[in-house]
């Protein structure tokens, strides 16, 4: 898969864990389809799937042991790194410890890593 799809399955995953796990209706920049997401949040979601990919790789696919918490954090963490590279200043919310994230989001941020390491299966 490349990148680009990489990106996209990222976004679509992202989408489909907002409409799972928000509580009540959510932000329709939240579930902003592919054709309309912006090139830096496409960006963005490229390269934290290649780095989700690089870690299932370098462990041997061995990284798939990890919690389903673990999972998600991984994911928040490469999201943030990413955002200080998009933006001088992100929005506060762009860059939220795993700890102050709220629970529909990190469920998300879960689903994505899971949806990343089946596709590579």
């Amino acid at each position: 898969m490349s990148q680009t799809e990489g990106a996209r399955l990222f976004r679509e995953t992202w989408i489909a864990g907002v409409h799972a796990h928000f509580p009540g209706e959510p932000k329709p920049s939240y579930v902003t389809p592919w054709e309309e997401t912006p090139d830096w949040e496409r960006d963005a979601a490229g390269a934290v799937y290649e780095q989700v990919r690089q870690f299932l790789g370098v462990s041997d696919g061995h990284a798939s042991r990890l919690t389903r918490e673990q999972k998600g954090r991984f994911v928040a963490t490469c999201w943030t790194a990413q955002m200080f590279r998009q933006f001088e200043d992100p929005k506060p919310g762009y860059v939220a410890d795993w700890a102050d994230l709220p629970d529909w989001q990190r469920e998300t941020d879960s689903d994505v890593f899971e949806a990343i390491e089946k596709s590579l299966r």
